[in-house]
Order: structure tokens, then C-alpha cells, then sequence
């Protein structure tokens, strides 16, 4: 079923933005660190982060996908929405960049902070680098209608300008993560492991879905993969998530000779709401605690907006015994370490 996905994922266009597989590392530190805590259970990053072009994560796989489109349709500029400090709205920024497109960055203030840090550091820092064009629109404001708006104009000016959505999750995007799964399949395959359970954070729900599509696709069950919620409460990322794995089956099963997919039913996805917090981007004891975790033990950076409370659930679901002893778990570590440097007052003095 793998080589069916394969040849599936080789009809879309594709602009390369990866130096190839990302590894899996076990986390042999921190399951040091955790000791009787970790209940036997073998822990495994897949390092997404681990990406040369700017900066690196998760957004770069549904990018390959979106800019193969973007350039097939003659594209010539890319604008996509966001907040401030957005991971994909950088990864955009230097993925246009390498492309030769321009980019412009429609980014609303979706978390409640005005302060220096988060206005002018990390992504927010990274996006003008990186040569975007960054509009900043007031407490609000609907990013959507002003990017819409934008391309209008840009394109009365004669540019011809592809729309990313929030995050790149549409069903090309998740494409990405479609490809991702089978090379997850294959390093396991390598690696002699069976993965038991995959987790990751769901923000825009792409990453989740690609990786639940590509499993159907496989011939796997798409309960492999487990998702915490970071932007939206469970229920709302749950439905979104069921409908674009759907989305994306319904994608790749187009074309002669190809075959076609069963959407997942709603209780083959698993989203769990526990470590969202009181908002999207608040900071959360337990998403503290775990970014700390894993740098004094491994000395690898999670984000604090996605990875950081994602990688928290995953602890407290190792802690609980709700892994059985003996699996193996994959934790994929989609990026945003650059968000870090936003968040500087959340970690002090700890």
C-alpha cells in the first residue's frame, strides 16, 4: 500500500525545500531523567526542527506542496495570514525566498501582548530577515479579508499572486505530512521499530492530517497518530482535523489508475484538548516544564506555543501509564524554536 501512496504523491508538483529525511534520535536522556516515571516506555523524537532553510519545522513539508502549486500556476508572489509570531509565516518567508517569489505576511494579533518581545523578536525578528513584507494589522482585524484584499491590489499591479492559507493547511499542504508518514514507515522499517503511537502538536490540523492520510493510505490505522490541541478546544480541532484527512484522501485518490481512500471515521482521530491552556500562545506550567525537560536532558528546544504543550501531553500520558511498558513512541518535533526568544519573561529565573 506504501508504493500506491508513493506513486499517489509523485502526480503533485513539488519544489524541494528539504535536504532529505529528517532523523529519528531516541531519547535516552530523558528517559534517564524520568526514570521509574517513564514506566518502561522507549521514547522517540522525529526532528523536524532539523531543517536547514530558515530555521527549520514542520511547515516546510506542506510548502514543498504549495509552492510545486504556486510555481505550476505561474506564481509569482506568495501572501499568507498569520499571527505574529507564526512559524509558517517565517517558513514562507524564506521558502519564497529560496524560490525567487516575493512574499508578504498578513499577521493578526491573536494572543494578548503588546510587549517588545513578542512585537519585535523571534519570528516577528526573522520575517523582515528574510526579506517579507510584513503587515501588522491591529487588535481585531480580520487577517483573512486584509490578505484578500492585498492580493487584489498586487494583482491590478500586474503580480501574480498565490494565497497560503493559516498554517498551509489545506489538502495540498498536508501532502507534506502524507510524504512524511511514509518516510516515518521507512525509518522504521530501517530502524526495526514499530512505532506504537505517533504525537504531535495540531495547530491548523495539517500536520495531523497528512500524517493520518498517509497512514490510511498505507494500510495503516490513522489512530497511530495522536494530537494535542494548541489553537482551537478539542471538539472544534477534531472536526477540522476528521474533515481535512478526508480532504486529503479525497486529494490523493484523484487521477487514473489511482486508488481511492475511505475517509476516517471521527473515532479513528485522536485530538486531545488537556494541554491547550486558558488560550492559544498562553503560556502553561506544564508546557514550561516540559521545554526545560527536554533541554536539561537532551539538550534539544522545543517551542512554546505548539511542540512545547504538545511534548507536555505526551509526558503526562508517559507519566499516567497510559503508554503501555515496552513501546515505542515517536514524538515529532515540528519546530518554532525561534518563538523561544518571544516568550523570554515565561521562563526566567526557572
Amino acid at each position: 500500500m506504501s508504493t500506491g501512496l508513493s506513486s499517489a504523491l509523485q502526480r503533485f508538483p513539488r519544489y524541494a525545500l528539504l535536504d532529505g529525511p529528517t532523523p529519528i534520535q531516541r531519547l535516552t536522556g530523558l528517559e534517564a531523567a524520568l526514570g521509574a516515571a517513564a514506566n518502561g516506555v522507549r521514547l522517540y523524537v522525529k526532528r523536524d526542527d532539523h531543517m536547514s532553510l530558515g530555521g527549520g519545522g514542520n511547515k516546510l513539508r506542506k510548502l514543498e506542496f504549495l509552492l510545486g502549486d504556486a510555481r505550476q500556476q505561474g506564481a509569482d508572489t506568495v501572501v499568507t495570514v498569520g499571527g505574529l509570531q507564526s512559524n509558517h509565516a517565517r517558513l514562507t518567508a524564506a521558502a519564497a525566498a529560496r524560490a525567487g517569489m516575493a512574499c508578504e505576511l498578513v499577521l493578526g494579533r491573536v494572543v494578548p501582548r503588546s510587549d517588545v518581545d513578542y512585537e519585535e523578536n523571534g519570528n516577528m525578528l526573522l520575517n523582515r530577515l528574510l526579506g517579507a513584507v510584513v503587515h501588522d494589522l491591529p487588535v481585531g482585524a480580520d487577517a483573512m479579508a486584509a490578505a484578500l484584499e492585498r492580493v487584489r491590489a498586487l494583482e491590478l499591479s500586474g503580480r501574480r499572486v498565490y494565497l497560503a492559507p493559516l498554517g498551509g493547511s489545506t489538502p495540498t499542504g498536508a501532502l507534506g505530512y502524507a510524504a512524511c508518514a511514509l518516510e516515518i514507515l521507512e525509518q522504521s522499517r530501517v530502524l526495526g521499530v514499530d512505532f506504537s503511537r505517533i504525537v504531535v502538536a495540531n495547530g491548523s490540523a495539517g500536520t495531523h492530517a497528512g500524517l493520518a492520510a498517509g497512514m490510511i493510505a498505507a494500510g495503516l490505522p490513522a489512530a497511530k497518530v495522536q494530537s494535542f490541541t494548541t489553537l482551537a478546544d478539542a471538539a472544534v480541532a477534531h472536526t477540522k482535523t476528521v474533515d481535512l484527512t478526508a480532504a486529503t484522501l479525497t486529494l490523493l485518490g484523484q487521477g487514473e489508475g489511482v486508488a481511492t481512500y475511505a475517509p476516517p471515521a471521527p473515532g479513528d482521530i485522536q485530538v486531545d484538548g488537556s494541554q491547550r491552556g486558558p488560550a492559544y500562545g498562553v503560556p502553561t506550567p506544564a508546557m514550561v516544564e516540559a521545554v526545560q525537560c527536554l533541554a536539561r536532558s537532551e539538550g534539544l528546544l522545543l517551542d512554546p506555543v505548539y511542540s512545547g504543550k504538545a511534548f507536555a501531553g505526551l509526558l503526562a500520558d508517559v507519566r499516567a501509564g497510559c503508554h503501555a511498558p515496552g513501546s515505542d513512541v515517536l514524538f515529532v518535533m515540528t519546530g518554532g524554536a525561534p518563538g523561544l526568544y518571544a516568550y523570554r519573561t515565561a521562563f526566567r529565573a526557572r
